[in-house]
């Protein structure tokens, strides 16, 4: 904890050592000392005259948030001339109101033409007013702001240039943010940037190469540029091919067409990449992003020290392999060709990899064991998530027969009709089957799922991007390689990519022009996560599994603890195991009962009492916080209910929508069960567990789904297919069909072609 006029405040261990630039967007979080630097058009107002000030608050904020976090904050900043124009047109306006008013009365009032402000007295009259502002706004943080301005000469005079430095270091010792700006008042006019093409020397001529060479002077970690752009493109924005450019490597300049300067200010883009490339050979990080952007210039500052994926990171490393961008493309391309493919090639392809399976079984557990052993001797995996983790022979040879089952089952998936109509004579319309595209299926701890998902992605001839958690990294490394292997066999490799970059879920989810699903599987945390984070891209997936067991008045003694103890005990850490027993109140108290709670206690199985059982028992198990709990581990919640209605009822109040079960040999309240549980899966006298692709003979499943919309329930290679419309005519235009037209409609069903039952 330090502490500044009083205020205490959380410091970060931010200690680096300065010389190399950060490699990946996920450093800069270990960002020390960062400069900002505002650009006239995040500043100004889109009058050019006077301030955006809600824009300007909301960035005092971050960067007040930063400093309060131990950071150590440099702004460089334009707007005096702005601020200073608004002032000027002011005081002119009034003295010439005045002066029109003695001489011509007030008619020509409205006549009056205000001169051309020249910018060094805009900037004279302005900055005072600037910094009176700064000041203002970070007192609201306690935070006190200092004024700096500079010209070319101060960098240029070695004794200044110390000066200079040594002020700078004495500001960020005391925790005062400096304000720097060009002092425009005295500034020469702007000159060509020749000498920007040079390493080792940059001019001040505007505040792009002022943030630079002070950011290179002061040993900065980080140099965050914005503007009204959100980043660099690979031509010019706005226009139909235009790309925002993730990450920039020094020598990409001639992949870049630069456009126009912004509408106000000194440097356009060229400058600022110039600038940027000059900072980054100093050893300084730099991103350029949007600070105009009204939906995210509330938290563009911080989310790039945040490491999110926003605006243009400047880098010297370039990656190995392709970026996430290139592999969503490649999936595009790769699903388009895969579902071009005759059926029975797309199941060879299938076929193969679930022969790779048995045959590399050798290959693929030793890659599993050392995810096995890292994961153990780092501590980070709870032991249900060890055993997702873990693989073995078993394992692999039901993979395989999975994988078989899809392959034999894809052989009319893409492409079957399912309507055919007769709109008119030789006007016949078919709706067909075909691929959603790209998919992005993010899962953990589950090196399983990606031969899984990758088989129906091949059925349903669908592009697909995989993200792993990094403690399977050596196991879906071999099974990614494995997959491709498959592919090759007709030419679709890149058709299934795995992302190894350092992307956050985050980022990811935010690839609306590349990705059209994304299937989460792995804890509801990560579920509601990605539901939180996708923007423009619909889930599919459930982010909670509490399912629940009813247990009727007329159920069998001989069902009801083999039911429960497998839907509880043979496997807790799944979405589909029993998590809350419903009792009907009659079997309190009785032989069966007692059955129930002596299984439960010999299977370990930690009981909480919901607030009705409670209140029966003298001495009872810990009381339940939540109805709406999934434990995911060997506890349950128990409660009693009055009557099937009221289990139903409680179903819908406390479920996800998962998986529900009725144990009764009462066929008249089962079915009642069955028909009012609005759940994806609703059984009777069956298990929880058997709310599986695998079990109802999908082959497998790249997920439980329970939204309401497409897919629910386990998702195979049907949920992963849309429809398009055919239409045949022959020289049919709407006009024949008028009133007055020599056409009618006919609309007749057409029967469906002769399905393939193979």
């Amino acid at each position: 904890i330090r502490c500044w006029s009083n205020i205490p405040f959380i410091t970060m261990p931010l200690n680096r050592a300065h010389g190399k630039s950060f490699a990946h967007r996920s450093e800069l979080k270990h960002a020390k000392r960062i400069v900002v630097k505002l650009g006239s058009a995040v500043v100004t107002r889109g009058d050019e005259c006077g301030l955006a000030l809600g824009r300007l608050a909301s960035i005092v904020e971050q960067v007040s948030m930063l400093q309060n976090q131990g950071r150590e904050m440099m702004i460089v900043t334009s707007g005096a001339v702005a601020f200073g124009k608004q002032r000027l047109r002011h005081e002119i306006l009034l003295s010439q109101s005045v002066r029109q008013a003695l001489h011509s009365g007030q008619s020509q009032l409205k006549d009056m033409a205000i001169p051309v402000l020249e910018a060094r007295a805009c900037a004279a009259a302005g900055q005072s007013g600037l910094m009176a502002l700064y000041e203002a706004m970070f007192t609201q943080y306690s935070i006190c702001a200092a004024q700096i301005l500079v010209t070319n000469l101060d960098f240029h005079d070695e004794q200044k240039r110390r000066n200079l430095n040594g002020t700078l270091h004495e500001l960020l010792r005391m925790n005062i943010v400096p304000i720097i700006n060009t002092n425009d008042a005295v500034v020469p006019p702007p000159e060509p940037n020749s000498d920007l093409q040079g390493v080792n020397v940059i001019s001040v001529k505007d505040n792009d190469s002022l943030a630079a060479r002070l950011a290179v002077e002061m040993k900065t970690d980080l140099l965050i540029v914005l503007s009204d752009v959100e980043g660099l493109f690979d031509s010019p924005p706005g226009s139909d091919d235009a790309k925002l450019i993730d990450i920039f490597y020094p020598g990409d300049q001639q992949s870049v067409t630069f456009g126009t300067k912004s509408r106000v200010g000194m440097g356009g883009m060229e400058a600022k990449v110039k600038a940027a490339l000059w900072a980054l050979q100093g050893g300084t990080s730099v991103v350029i992003a949007n600070g105009t952007h009204p939906k995210i210039s509330g938290h563009v500052i911080t989310d790039i020290v945040e490491g999110k994926k926003v605006g243009t990171f400047f880098s010297e490393v370039k990656p190995a392999g392709p970026t996430v961008e290139q592999q969503g493309e490649m999936a595009r391309a790769g699903g388009r060709t895969l579902a071009a493919l005759q059926p029975e090639q797309r199941a060879e392809i299938i076929y193969r990899l679930a022969d790779l399976l048995t045959d590399q079984r050798e290959e693929i557990l030793l890659a599993n064991k050392k995810d096995l052993e890292e994961a153990e001797n780092k501590g980070r995996l709870a032991l249900p998530l060890l055993k997702r983790l873990s693989l073995s022979t078993s394992k692999l040879n039901s993979l395989a027969i999975g994988l078989r089952q899809i392959a034999a089952s894809s052989q009319d998936s893409v492409g079957r009709v399912i309507r055919r109509t007769r709109i008119a004579k030789d006007l016949n319309l078919e709706q067909v089957t075909v691929p959603i595209g790209v998919l992005l299926v993010i899962f953990e701890s589950r090196p399983d799922c990606l031969p899984q998902v990758s088989a129906l992605a091949i059925a349903s001839g669908n592009g697909l991007l995989l993200k792993g958690g990094k403690e399977a990294a050596h196991s879906n490394q071999i099974l990614h390689h494995l997959t491709q292997e498959a592919l090759c066999i007709h030419g679709v490799k890149d058709a299934v990519q795995l992302v190894n970059t350092r992307e956050e879920v985050e980022d990811l989810c935010r690839l609306d022009k590349l990705i059209d699903l994304i299937i989460p599987r792995g804890s509801s945390q990560l579920v509601r996560n990605i539901q939180k984070a996708a923007k423009g891209i619909p889930v599919m997936g459930h982010s909670e599994g509490i399912c629940h067991v009813y247990v009727d008045t007329d159920a069998s003694v001989e069902k009801v603890t083999r039911i429960i103890r497998d839907s509880k005990c043979e496997y807790p850490a799944a979405c589909n195991a029993l998590e809350t027993l419903l009792i009907h109140r009659d079997l309190l108290r009785t032989p069966l009962f007692d059955q129930i709670i002596d299984m439960l206690r010999v299977e370990q199985v930690k009981i909480h009492a919901g607030p009705k059982f409670a209140s029966y028992l003298t001495f009872s198990p810990s009381e339940v916080k939540s109805l709406r709990t999934e434990y995911g581990d060997l506890e349950c919640c128990i409660e009693v209910v009055d009557s099937v209605q009221e289990a139903v009822e409680h179903i819908h109040k406390y479920g996800s929508s998962h998986t529900d079960v009725i144990i009764t040999e009462n066929e008249k309240t089962a079915e009642f069960f069955l028909q009012h549980v609005d759940s994806a899966c609703v059984f009777w006298n069956a298990s929880t567990r058997f709310s599986d692709g695998y079990r109802f003979g999908l082959g497998a499943e790249v997920g439980i789904s329970t939204s309401r919309i497409h897919a629910r329930g386990p998702v195979g290679i049907e949920g992963l297919l849309t429809t398009k419309w055919l239409l045949r005519g022959d020289n049919h235009v709407v006009s024949d069909f008028s009133e007055h037209g020599s056409m009618k409609y006919l609309h007749e069903s057409l029967p469906l072609p002769q399905r393939n039952t193979n």
